[in-house]
């Protein structure tokens, strides 16, 4: 996304989700940002409804020059205090643990819209980000007819050859990165449901070893407790290293395939409505061609404002394929590197614990 002075009165690199409140199956996130003018902060409450009112308003903004050239932030799936198990399944990674990583999400959703040169200056993001008043409590429309009609469409036009070799060379890749992003994402989640299962495999074993102590002087039956005890430690500590490990996944590497996935297919939108746009630019000159006299000047006309439209949306869109790499490239190498830096530190930690179990271990032998 391009990225200038921002028109806002907050600085939208640090805006912060810091908290999320249950209220029956509502979540509501606490929303906090620093005043341009040094003076202070704005703390908002803001539902999902409200982050919807906002997408939904960035992505009506017709009157402003090649608005469908643009790879909008995405939103993840709308979360709740207590989901099914198909709104688990949506939100994948984000679904774990107490909501932190949902929050997180939110928070760098925010700062992207705020840093974007064309999405900040709409008065709606003001409005998100500094009004005490909720600002669109109202429930987005949904309307299942039009997203089915959508998908006929991109499998329709999936296949329709594009008449700028860039944009052709985007959309090939785009197609088999979505699909690879998705399929990561999912194959990782899996791992880390795998390392809490065992979490709690150690612990509940650890627990039982507790049962196996009998009271007594019987040197056998006293060695035999000592035994146990000091391996219910071993599994309390492998117990307390998985959680880690697993931990770290979420908050790093799952947090990064998570937004690949998501960046991947809010790019694979923007492609396709510019060729939408595109078969519209073709159609225009086709009836421009053929049309009647009378029509004739009408005809060329609209040609000519399918022709601004779709050159206005083709700047606009090369100009996000190009921050898009970038972003993406930059993203994925932090995370990468932080989740190598943060599994290395646990292995140390529970390296040390290990050690210090196997000496135990060596004391209590005769």
């Amino acid at each position: 996304m391009m990225v200038m002075t921002s028109t806002l009165s907050v600085h939208g690199h640090n805006i912060k989700v810091t908290e999320v409140l249950k209220d029956g199956d509502t979540l509501t996130f606490l929303i906090v940002s620093q005043k341009l003018s040094g003076t202070g902060e704005h703390h908002v409450d803001r539902t999902y409804d409200d982050f919807e009112w906002l997408q939904q308003l960035l992505f009506s903004q017709e009157d402003e020059p090649g608005i469908q050239g643009v790879i909008f932030p995405s939103l993840p799936a709308k979360a709740s205090a207590n989901p099914s198990a198909k709104v688990m399944k949506q939100l994948g990674f984000l679904g774990l643990g107490e909501w932190q990583l949902y929050c997180k999400v939110l928070e760098r959703y925010l700062r992207q819209v705020a840093a974007h040169s064309i999405l900040s200056k709409n008065k709606a993001v003001e409005i998100f980000l500094t009004s005490s008043e909720p600002p669109g409590r109202q429930r987005a429309r949904k309307n299942l007819f039009n997203r089915l009609s959508q998908a006929v469409e991109e499998r329709r036009k999936e296949g329709y050859k594009d008449v700028d070799e860039f944009f052709q060379t985007e959309r090939n890749h785009n197609l088999v990165l979505t699909c690879y992003a998705k399929t990561a994402a999912e194959r990782f989640l899996d791992v880390v449901q795998s390392e809490q299962k065992i979490a709690v495999a150690c612990a509940h074993f650890s627990a039982s070893l507790h049962l196996c102590v009998e009271p007594g002087e019987d040197p056998d039956k006293q060695a035999f407790s000592k035994a146990c005890v000091q391996l219910s430690e071993v599994f309390d500590s492998i117990k307390k290293n998985m959680t880690s490990v697993a931990e770290n996944d979420m908050n790093t590497l799952g947090l990064g395939l998570d937004l690949e996935s998501r960046c991947q297919e809010a790019e694979k939108e923007m492609l396709f409505r510019r060729t939408c746009k595109l078969v519209e630019l073709e159609a225009a000159r086709r009836n421009a061609e053929k049309a009647k006299p009378l029509k004739k000047a009408a005809m060329e006309e609209a040609k000519k404002t399918a022709e601004i439209e779709f050159n206005d949306i083709c700047v606009v869109a090369k100009q996000e394929v190009h921050r898009f790499r970038a972003a993406r490239v930059k993203m994925l190498q932090h995370t990468l590197v932080q989740w190598c830096e943060k599994q290395l530190l646990t292995a140390k930690e529970s390296a040390d614990q290990f050690n210090q179990q196997l000496q135990a271990f060596r004391g209590i032998a005769p």
